[in-house]
């Protein structure tokens, strides 16, 4: 290929180092472009042009084309910025909890967001934030550290005086921790998805064994391809991203596509604000994910499968990467798996702060080194997904389980939960609960015994309203407690469980300020490629603030008329999902509740 690169620039000797140890001993190719990209990122705190060039040269991609790719993502600067980057989150979960004050006192204390920070002789600034995955221990922040002490740290449950010490010397005074799983008991015997969480050493691979890991594996490749389809069919389980598409039909689709190679890809982009169920999985049950990822790939044909996991989630990718390297070295991974011939494995790859790369085909292209946009369907994954090929996508939860139904059977799994919604699901209990966390319970649980597990509202204040789904799901009112929470029972209620998120706002919650964070999260993850999801997230960001302060010409009635419009013209002509569901909460809680400023008490 003949490259025009940039003229002038050249990669400095630690640039190149990282890019050449990133490409490593792969054949250079376009697909390699994220990882790479994060390496140059790594390396300085932000993506130069004598990067870019050299990364161009070493896998033949065009610059403009790189730099689109570089350009998408949040977590990359393309010009210059400082070597330690804290990032705080201002969304909903960490807004409940005082997240918005904290950023106006850095701001006060070390100047506005993304600049250099004050005092840190350029070496440091500080930047807001969408959902980072720890709303249970809101507010919450990341470090970003580039050059010699390069890496990345999660911060949970931050104070000013903690995020200041980030900001000033990169250390972190309240690194996340993962809680145990919260239920009616703290060791419930109902436990399925969690039942090692907190008890299991996540690091040790004997440990997983030891409290029934691999059992599931041994007995799929006992019972072969063909009846590991006929258990997860008969198990009635559907995906828990909020598609909710039945897992059996799509493995069948896969495995039976005489085309070749099939891909198996775990979407561990878990991106919804609200959601961190997939996260507690990953840093406390990794071997679970790759055992499950297996198992799945055997049953479909594929040979390779791809975890692509959050940026934002520097603990679960760490401790993702050991299990899969002490899988493979054991024997769990490879090319005769268990000494059956069986031949699977797993590349991990990092995503870099883009919520559209939720979406499958999406996540696809930023599989690939392109810009993570949507792609129309059909044609659908399991015809022609990753590199074109028949793909099988499942989440986490979704794979994890996939270990339980082979361990009881298919038909016993779908005899818990209802006909509809087949055994347990993990909720994410945030915002005003009393006791936030990762909930597991069989469907069929009430909003309001969920929110009573949770031990209710805190403070004994009271519930205002209860948001299901995250931001792309709907506000219910405390009427709505006996809901079932199941994915028919949601429905006919007008409401969606999505990916499980359970957001309680009490009586203090400024829902005005709420719905306008929603609407900003939507105008800037919103990737951009059509126009009605592109013009129409700003456009009813602008209504709302007309309503908020009372500016609209014709009054809040025309207001709420215009977001309508927006909403259905948004629903029926976008590409995906983001598009279509960016109206789904701003409508229902224009609907239930006055937009009224609140102030705190």
């Amino acid at each position: 290929m003949d490259l025009h690169l940039i003229p002038g620039v050249a990669a400095s000797a630690d640039e190149r180092q990282a890019i050449d140890a990133a490409i490593g001993t792969q054949a250079p190719a376009r697909h390699l472009l994220l990882p790479v990209l994060h390496a140059a990122q790594a390396c300085r705190g932000w993506i130069s042009p004598g990067a870019l060039n050299h990364i161009c040269a070493r896998l033949s991609v065009p610059p403009a084309e790189a730099y689109g790719v570089a350009s998408f993502y949040a977590m990359f600067a393309t010009t210059p910025r400082a070597r330690r980057t804290v990032h705080v989150c201002d969304d909903i979960a960490c807004r409940v909890k005082g997240a918005e004050a904290v950023c106006r006192s850095l701001e006060a204390r070390f100047g506005p967001a993304g600049q250099d920070a004050a005092g840190t002789s350029g070496e440091a600034t500080w930047v807001r934030s969408p959902c980072l995955g720890l709303c249970e221990q809101a507010p919450a922040a990341l470090v970003q550290r580039a050059g010699d002490g390069r890496g990345d740290e999660a911060m949970a449950q931050v104070s000013l005086d903690a995020l200041a010490t980030a900001v000033l010397t990169g250390k972190s005074l309240a690194p996340q921790r993962t809680l145990a799983p919260q239920t009616a008991s703290p060791r419930d015997p109902a436990l399925r998805l969690l039942r090692r969480v907190g008890v299991v050493d996540s690091s040790s691979l004997d440990d997983y064994r030891a409290h029934g890991g691999y059992v599931a594996l041994r007995k799929a490749l006992a019972m072969g391809p063909e009846r590991v389809l006929r258990e997860i069919t008969d198990s009635k389980l559907v995906g828990r991203g909020g598609a909710a598409f039945p897992t059996g039909r799509k493995w069948e689709a896969v495995a039976r596509n005489p085309v070749r190679p099939h891909f198996l890809v775990c979407n561990a982009d878990e991106s919804e604000p609200g959601t961190f169920k997939d996260r507690v999985i990953m840093e406390e049950d990794p071997y679970a994910v790759v055992e499950a990822m297996t198992i799945a790939g055997m049953a479909t044909g594929c040979e390779r499968g791809y975890l692509y996991i959050r940026g934002e989630y520097p603990l679960a990718t760490a401790r993702l990467r050991h299990a899969i390297a002490q899988a493979r070295t054991r024997g769990w991974l490879g090319d005769n798996i268990m000494g059956e011939g069986l031949r699977f494995d797993i590349e991990l790859r990092r995503g870099a702060g883009a919520y559209i790369c939720g979406e499958e085909t999406s996540l696809f292209n930023s599989l690939e080194g392109l810009r993570g946009e949507p792609r129309n369907k059909p044609p659908f994954p399991v015809q022609a997904g990753l590199f074109g090929k028949p793909t099988v996508v499942n989440n986490v939860e979704t794979l994890a389980n996939v270990l339980d139904i082979l361990a009881h059977g298919g038909p016993a799994f779908a005899s818990e939960g209802t006909p509809g919604s087949s055994g347990t699901k993990l909720f994410c209990v945030s915002g005003s609960a009393a006791r936030p966390g990762i909930y597991e319970a069989p469907f069929g649980i009430t909003l309001g015994e969920l929110i009573a597990l949770a031990g209710g509202v805190a403070d004994d204040r009271a519930l205002q309203a209860v948001l299901l789904g995250g931001a792309a799901g709907v506000f219910v009112t405390p009427d709505a407690l006996d809901m079932p929470l199941t994915f028919e029972g949601t429905r006919a209620a007008g409401a969606t469980l999505g990916s499980g998120v359970i957001m309680l706002f009490d009586d203090r919650v400024d829902l005005g300020d709420i719905l306008l964070r929603i609407a900003s999260f939507f105008r800037d993850e919103s990737c951009g490629q059509c126009v009605p999801c592109r013009i129409g997230t700003i456009r009813q960001e602008e209504a709302l603030h007309r309503l908020r302060d009372a500016r609209g010409a014709g009054g809040r009635a025309r207001e709420i008329d215009l977001i309508n419009d927006l909403a259905m013209v948004m629903r029926d002509a976008s590409i995906c999902g983001l598009g279509q569901t960016a109206a789904s909460a701003i409508q229902s809680a224009l609907q239930k509740f006055p937009l009224d400023s609140k102030d705190a008490e």
